[in-house]
């Protein structure tokens, strides 16, 4: 695997990959890896002939009060691992690299539907951030393809949006949730969680799917059963963020004609904030 800290060597070396007919996939993190990453390198892998990931913490998508600084960064472990998968570039710029001018006057890329509802709501300016260094990264690499993790599913149809209004020719490509063996959605941020509350943290998928099988299957409407599931948790000890069953597509409050449903939820237990979310059909 090469390493490139420079943005403008990379972006180089792939338009000369790219010119010689190899199609080029990327898998864009924040570092401090786990299966969940590695899954999108692998997937990655079968579809383009170049694979490329990023480490990048991203000032720009950190709210004032939010675990910028304490933020895990493992660059040696995260290395090898990609090694262990077989990507083949990675690059590593540092935030003067990525904002020269600071990321307060920087120039920011917005899309303006799907970003203020669910994580949006708790978290202004979050996805202006993620959408902004998306951008940046996409014009680096210049990917034919992208692999973004359904756990943050908000995120991955924000990207979608993104390139398809900037009719960008990007394939935006949804890698499902890797799981620990409890069914917790692996999360960088897991490490903040005790081994117990790693167990009680289970919960979370537990109550998600409870509740997806009652509106499925008709034993609840879409609103006893969100307010159950609310306090349902709340008893098992979370802090509930939000809980909501959405249309998949626009990601607006799931009405009775609607057929493919997403129930996305965040809650803290602890010190990290979990997300996690599940997609099913009604008849």
């Amino acid at each position: 695997m090469e390493i490139f800290s420079s943005p403008l060597q990379l972006q180089s070396k792939l338009l000369q990959l790219k010119r010689s007919g190899k199609k080029i996939g990327f898998a864009p993190t924040m570092g401090n890896l786990h299966q969940g990453h590695l899954s999108l390198i692998t997937e990655a892998k079968k579809r383009a002939d170049i694979v490329v990931s990023s480490i990048f913490v991203n000032p720009m998508q950190f709210g004032p009060n939010e675990d910028f600084d304490s933020y895990p960064r493992t660059l040696e472990q995260d290395i090898s691992k990609l090694e262990s998968v077989g990507c083949d570039f990675l690059l590593t710029p540092t935030i003067d690299d990525i904002y020269p001018l600071g990321k307060e006057i920087h120039t920011s890329v917005e899309v303006n539907r799907l970003t203020d509802k669910l994580c949006g709501a708790s978290r202004p300016g979050h996805f202006r951030g993620v959408t902004t260094i998306v951008n940046i990264l996409f014009n680096i690499v210049q990917p034919d393809l992208a692999i973004f993790g359904k756990k943050d599913y908000q995120q991955y149809q924000i990207i979608k949006t993104m390139v398809k209004d900037l009719i960008m020719p990007i394939e935006i490509i949804g890698a499902e949730i890797v799981r620990e063996n409890n069914g917790l959605a692996m999360s960088s941020r897991n490490g903040y969680l005790t081994e117990q509350q790693k167990e009680d943290a289970s919960q979370l998928r537990k109550v998600i799917l409870s509740t997806a099988e009652s509106i499925e299957s008709g034993k609840k409407s879409i609103t006893d059963a969100r307010t159950d599931a609310i306090e349902a948790l709340t008893d098992k000890g979370f802090k509930v963020d939000y809980f909501e069953v959405v249309n998949q597509t626009d990601l607006e409050q799931a009405k009775k004609t609607d057929k493919h449903l997403l129930i996305a939820a965040a809650a803290w237990l602890g010190q990290p904030r979990l997300i996690d979310n599940f997609e099913f059909e009604v008849n």
